[in-house]
């Protein structure tokens, strides 16, 4: 016996559709376990930790972000008493230092360094800086976070208190991206916000951990990041955040994804830069976490639902399915978009939600096709998560 060719897609988009709502509950779940875990640590209250240690905090440049100068800014205006900020170049006329000394002058209070980065140690030019910044850093406590991050008042208040506990390795946390009005700039936004930080939080409750960082915030004590071999052995990777967390989870340390959550201001992608950036993303994961990427094609609800459906010829029970999973993907989209990244965007952009479930399914498609990427205008090739030079 033998079952056509439609019957089997049918089958198969079938079973995506409920692996999909089940990944969904998990989602809701592990979203409201942070909501609580959050609460419970007096979310909105002011934090009054013993443990206040020095920290440096290390901002790697390459040219400009969006609202770049308020998020230097934001570091400057934080609740803590001793510690400094490093910045970061490795040309001498990059467009970002007339924004540093800008910052500089507007507060003489502050511990603020720039450093040109001449020496290039690798083809992650960003961990190239960041080796060579961390040998200016005055203090243990070393901070990371990205250059288009900005932060709140007790972010680093709340980060270091983390390390009270003497088993905390590395602490890191979710972030919202704040988009403009192209569409490559509002899909990402929307990834972020209602599908990435899920399956973050899906990791955490699935594995009882994390064991990775993210760019959004990456701070760590100077023992741990010379356990690891220091900034000088991740030169070549392209997930140096993942690297971190993962390697120093590996010593036995905890990585501690904190109740902080920051913001990040996307650029004026056009599609074609969205879908590059998707594509790099995509492939940096699947040279990561394998297998877990691998397992990313039972998420994709909507696609599968709507494949279902074209199927079935519009079956009836197919619609009451694609009813099922939409109300189970924009569940997710409220609880870790609205409540707990709190991304007042999310409800405006609920419409493009499909689409752009459609479009991260071809890409996770597409991205076990080569190991190309491009980044920052450059082509390479990802080998077994490296940078080689295509």
């Amino acid at each position: 016996m033998s079952f056509p060719l439609s019957k089997i897609v049918e089958i198969i988009a079938v079973l995506g559709a409920i692996s999909s709502v089940g990944y969904y509950i998990v989602c809701l779940w592990s979203a409201t376990r942070f909501l609580s875990q959050r609460k419970a640590a007096g979310e909105g209250a002011r934090p009054t930790p013993a443990f206040t240690p020095s920290g440096s905090i290390l901002k790697p440049l390459r040219g400009t972000d969006p609202e770049m100068y308020e998020s230097f800014r934001s570091l400057c205006l934080q609740d803590y008493l001793d510690y400094e900020i490093i910045f970061g170049v490795s040309d001498e006329n990059d467009p970002a230092i007339p924004l540093v000394e800008r910052l500089k002058a507007e507060f003489p209070q502050r511990s603020i360094r720039l450093i040109i980065c001449l020496e290039n140690l690798g083809a992650n030019v960003k961990v190239s800086n960041l080796a060579q910044m961390v040998r200016e850093a005055r203090h243990e406590y070393l901070i990371v976070n990205d250059s288009d991050i900005r932060v709140g008042p007790e972010y680093l208040r709340r980060i270091l208190a983390s390390f009270a506990d003497p088993q905390t390795g590395l602490v890191t946390c979710l972030y919202r991206g704040i988009c403009n009005d192209t569409l490559g700039s509002r899909l990402e936004s929307l990834g972020i916000s209602t599908d990435f930080c899920a399956s973050v939080l899906v990791a955490q409750t699935v594995e009882g951990r994390i064991s990775f960082g993210l760019g959004s915030t990456l701070a760590f004590r100077r023992r741990e990041l010379a356990a690891i071999g220091g900034f000088e052995s991740l030169v070549d990777y392209l997930a140096d955040d993942y690297q971190i967390g993962n390697r120093i989870a590996s010593l036995g340390q905890r990585v501690q994804l904190s109740s902080e959550v920051v913001e990040t201001f996307l650029p004026y992608y056009t599609v074609r830069e969205f879908l590059d950036h998707q594509l790099r993303w995509a492939r940096t994961v699947r040279d990561s976490r394998r297998w877990g990427y691998v397992g990313l094609g039972l998420t994709f609800g909507l696609p599968w639902a709507l494949l279902a459906l074209i199927a079935a010829r519009g079956a009836g029970w197919a619609w009451a399915l694609l009813a099922v999973v939409a109300a189970a993907r924009f569940a997710v989209a409220i609880v870790v978009g609205r409540c707990v990244l709190q991304d007042r965007q999310v409800g405006k952009l609920f419409g493009l939600i499909p689409p752009r479930d459609l479009v991260a399914m071809l890409v996770w498609l597409v991205s076990f096709a080569g190991h190309k990427i491009t980044w920052r205008g450059q082509e390479f090739v990802l080998r077994h998560g490296k940078l080689v030079r295509s």
